[in-house]
């Protein structure tokens, strides 16, 4: 997933304003030679969920997204465009990790003031080119039936084509990670 910011920040900086907060339910909190940080939940209450067992739950990743913001994606539905991003991720997949991270996503979204970037279309599965445009036409009706505001932004796939994902708030997250039928893009 991605965080998108309006207003650059440097990333040693949003690191360490949040590696105190992130230490009161996480461990080990690390900064990596790269300078990514890496954490697993201990705690997961801390981010409003109390019966989901972290015992499974993976590492996470929080890094600068060098490609942000990108020259072939179209920003004009934001009133500012995205100055900066940053790439929170999972190192194992799962429907357990899926709900951390997106509520990590939601916490960290709210702490840094950012927008989420769910990296493709919520509620849509490729498959048959032929049915694209019918689960195109169910995902964005999934998606407006939430509350919160929900932008489609395109961007480039190669060979002249162009693709769009969903980029939220987080009154869209939240309603998102209460979904039955939430799951991220994978």
């Amino acid at each position: 997933m991605g965080l998108w910011l309006f207003e650059y920040r440097i990333f040693e900086e949003i690191r360490a304003g949040l590696i105190p907060w992130l230490e009161t339910f996480c461990g080990p909190v690390e900064t990596e030679a790269d300078g990514d940080l890496a954490f697993r939940v201990r705690d997961p209450a801390e981010l409003g969920l109390h019966v989901l067992n972290t015992a499974e739950a993976g590492m996470f990743f929080l890094s600068k997204d060098d490609c942000m913001p990108a020259d072939d994606e179209d920003y004009s539905d934001f009133s500012l465009p995205p100055v900066q991003g940053l790439i929170l991720a999972a190192g194992c997949s799962g429907q357990g990790n899926h709900i951390l991270l997106g509520h990590l996503a939601l916490a960290f979204a709210q702490r840094l003031h950012a927008m989420i970037d769910f990296d493709g279309v919520l509620g849509f599965t490729p498959g048959d080119r032929a049915e694209e445009a019918a689960d195109l036409a169910r995902a964005r009706a999934l998606v407006a039936s939430l509350p919160g505001t929900v932008r489609e932004v395109s961007y480039d796939t190669g060979g002249g084509d162009r693709w769009i994902r969903h980029v939220g708030d987080l009154q869209f997250l939240s309603a998102w990670l209460q979904h039955p039928d939430f799951r991220l893009v994978k």
